[in-house]
């Protein structure tokens, strides 16, 4: 939603805008990411990349169907928006006078919708190959989604940081309190804290399963990759 304050020098009340199960999902996408993309490369830290991978495609579930059946900023109806709504944000930011969004601004969104895709692209080819299934096209296709994926990340991030220089909001605090400027008639009615917590726990317990489950490591095998590196 685009919302215009006409006087900038007036106090802008801070509102809840993002749920706790929004939040929780975007930093335990993060850490997940991050994590299974720096032991991609290390047989040693095989599993925890694979318990990683699992996470983030638990995590891309959940969020497809809390942007169809959650709050008020986190459907997608709510943000996703055609080509010529982000071409007119695009030029807002060059103007120097950006449009200010409630929710995600319609770049913020297509930066979304690319990692929700790439990141199931990920999940997909990842499984596929843990399972012997496809040939070294798919391990190709499996890297390029992943480097491919931290170029979005990294035009987000970059994104985020102008972004809060031009609104002079913190939109980085934002997604850790769930608070953004905007009219009070804006915010939404309820955190959701408990389906956050369930959140977090689910997939706690997940990898404390894959911890408590995993097979214990070959004799010998620590020596030798450090012999074969």
């Amino acid at each position: 939603m685009n919302t215009s304050h006409s006087d900038p020098n007036t106090p802008v009340p801070r509102i809840l805008v993002w749920d706790l199960p929004t939040r929780v999902f975007h930093w335990l996408l993060a850490l997940s990411f991050a994590g299974a993309y720096l032991t991609a490369e290390s047989e040693r830290w095989r599993l925890v990349h694979v318990t990683l991978g699992y996470t983030l495609g638990g995590l891309l579930a959940f969020r497809v169907l809390w942007g169809l059946a959650g709050t008020r900023y986190a459907r997608f109806a709510s943000f996703v928006r055609g080509p010529a709504a982000v071409l007119r944000y695009l030029r807002s930011l060059a103007s120097g006078h950006p449009e200010h969004h409630t929710g995600h601004n319609p770049a913020g969104a297509l930066a979304i919708v690319a990692l929700l895709v790439l990141g199931a692209l990920l999940v997909l080819t990842g499984w596929s190959i843990y399972n012997d299934i496809g040939g070294e096209w798919l391990e190709e296709l499996h890297e390029g989604a992943a480097n491919l994926m931290l170029a979005v990340v990294g035009l987000h991030v970059g994104a985020v940081l102008l972004s809060s220089w031009l609104h002079r909001e913190n939109l980085v605090r934002a997604m850790l309190t769930g608070r953004k400027q905007g009219r009070p008639d804006e915010a939404i009615r309820r955190p959701w804290r408990v389906l956050g917590v369930l959140l977090l726990l689910a997939v706690l317990a997940f990898w404390v399963q894959q911890w408590r489950t995993a097979p214990a490591p070959r004799p010998g095998a620590q020596y030798s990759e450090e012999h074969d590196d």
